[in-house]
C-alpha cells in the first residue's frame, strides 16, 4: 500500500520526468493512432514524452480544416486528423516533434504550453544567430514574415498529442499546392536557408535541449520505437 504522501511524492517525481523517444522515420497514420492510444490509456503514473520523428510526405487536415485550403495535393495522401489548425505538409527534411504533456500534472494550461513550444523552437534558433519570433494571432514561428515551424495541439483527459513541425533541410514545393495553415501566400522557410541547423539531428538536438528547460524536466530519459514495442516505459 502507497500512504497518500508517497502517491503524492511519486506525482511530483513525475511532474519532472520526461522521456524523449525517436521515431527516426515512420508513417503518419501510424504514429498517430500511437499518440491516441498513449494519450487514451495514460493517467497520472505515466512520465510526459516528446516523440522525434521524420514523415514521409504527406499532407494533414486539422479538425477546422476547410477543404479549398487543399490547392492541389496530387500524388500525395491527405489525412484528416484530430488537430487544431488548418491543412499542413510533413516530410523527409522536417523535424517533427511530438509532445505528450500531462498538462493538469505540470499546473499550465494550452495557451501556456503553445507559448513554451514556441519559445522553445526561437531559443533553439537563435543559438545559430537565427532571429526567429512568434505571432500571437498565427501560432508557429517565423523568421522574416516566413514561417520556419508550424504547431498543432490536441488536448484530452487534460494531457496534450500532436505538437511542432519545424523545416530544416527538406524539399518545400509541396508547401505550394496548398494554403499552408490556411494562410493563401504565405511563404514557408527552412533552417537550412538560413545559416540554422544543417539536419534534422542537428535541430532536434537543439529544440531538445529547449523544450526539457523549459518543461523544467530534472529526470530525463530516452527511448527508441513507439511505447508499445519493446521498450515501454522508462526507468
Amino acid at each position: 500500500m502507497h500512504s497518500n504522501s508517497t502517491v503524492e511524492q511519486e506525482t511530483i517525481n513525475l511532474a519532472d520526468s520526461l522521456v524523449i523517444r525517436q521515431l527516426d522515420t515512420m508513417d503518419y497514420s501510424q504514429v498517430w493512432h500511437a499518440m491516441k492510444d498513449f494519450t487514451d490509456s495514460r493517467d497520472d503514473t505515466i512520465a510526459d514524452e516528446l516523440w522525434l520523428v521524420e514523415h514521409p510526405a504527406v499532407f494533414t487536415q486539422g479538425q477546422a480544416g476547410k477543404a479549398e485550403h487543399i490547392l492541389i495535393p496530387g500524388d500525395i495522401e491527405v489525412v484528416k486528423v484530430d488537430r487544431g489548425g488548418q491543412v499542413t505538409y510533413h516530410g523527409p527534411g522536417q523535424q517533427v516533434i511530438y509532445c505528450m504533456i500531462n498538462l493538469r500534472r505540470k499546473k499550465i494550461g494550452v495557451r501556456q504550453l503553445v507559448t513554451l513550444i514556441e519559445n522553445s523552437i526561437v531559443s533553439a534558433l537563435a543559438d545559430y544567430n537565427v532571429v526567429a519570433y512568434a505571432k500571437a494571432d498565427a501560432p508557429g514561428v517565423y523568421v522574416d514574415e516566413k514561417k520556419v515551424a508550424s504547431l498543432g495541439l490536441r488536448v484530452r483527459k487534460g494531457c496534450s498529442f500532436h505538437g511542432l513541425a519545424i523545416n530544416v533541410n527538406m524539399d518545400l514545393s509541396p508547401f505550394l499546392r496548398i494554403n499552408p495553415c490556411g494562410y493563401a501566400g504565405l511563404e514557408m522557410v527552412q533552417t537550412a536557408d538560413l545559416q540554422g541547423p544543417q539536419d534534422t539531428a542537428s535541430a532536434s538536438t537543439a529544440l531538445v535541449k529547449h523544450l526539457i528547460t523549459l518543461l523544467e524536466a530534472n529526470n530525463v530519459s530516452y527511448q527508441t520505437g513507439l511505447p508499445n514495442e519493446k521498450n515501454t516505459h522508462h526507468e
